[in-house]
């Protein structure tokens, strides 16, 4: 059933990160499906359904959309301010998950709506605690309101 599904979209351009987030929803069963894209345009390609994705008529809405900030071709926040402002996505929670401690990264990531901010720890062991706790939290125990499950071609 669409509605059981637990889909994260990971927009993360460092594939050893990308990995372990990976690993760690697979080994905590936290997440159905991790779909994974390496820069902001193939992300606002893949929830716009355009271009390589434009074939994916009916596709269930991710449940969680774990970006990067500093990416290549489109940068995180301004995947994030196009999320936010589309009447069919925004409902989605979007963490910011990224490198960046910088106090004007974390204010305009809120300014422009995202739901968390986390800064991935550089040690191993505590990088992979964060992502526990994060799957945990944001496709266990966090309820989003219903809505359509499926988004068709929407507007970008």
């Amino acid at each position: 059933m669409l509605e059981d599904m637990k889909l994260v979209l990971l927009v993360e351009d460092d594939p050893d990160h990308a990995e372990l987030i990976r690993r760690s929803f697979a080994n905590h069963q936290v997440a159905n499906k991790v779909d994974h894209v390496f820069d902001g345009e193939a992300a606002l390609d893949y929830l716009f359904r355009r271009g390589e994705f434009a074939e994916s008529v009916e596709l269930a809405q991710p449940n969680l959309i774990l970006l990067d900030l500093r990416l290549p071709r489109i940068d995180g926040m301004e995947v994030l301010k196009k999320i936010k402002s589309s009447d069919e996505l925004k409902s989605i929670p979007v963490v910011i998950l990224t490198t960046s401690e910088a106090d004007a990264d974390v204010n305009q990531a809120y300014r422009n709506c995202a739901n968390s901010y986390l800064v991935k720890p550089m040690e191993f062991d505590a990088f992979v605690k964060l992502i526990d706790e994060l799957g945990l939290y944001w496709l266990t125990l966090n309820r989003r309101p219903q809505a359509d499950q499926t988004i068709s071609r929407v507007g970008s």
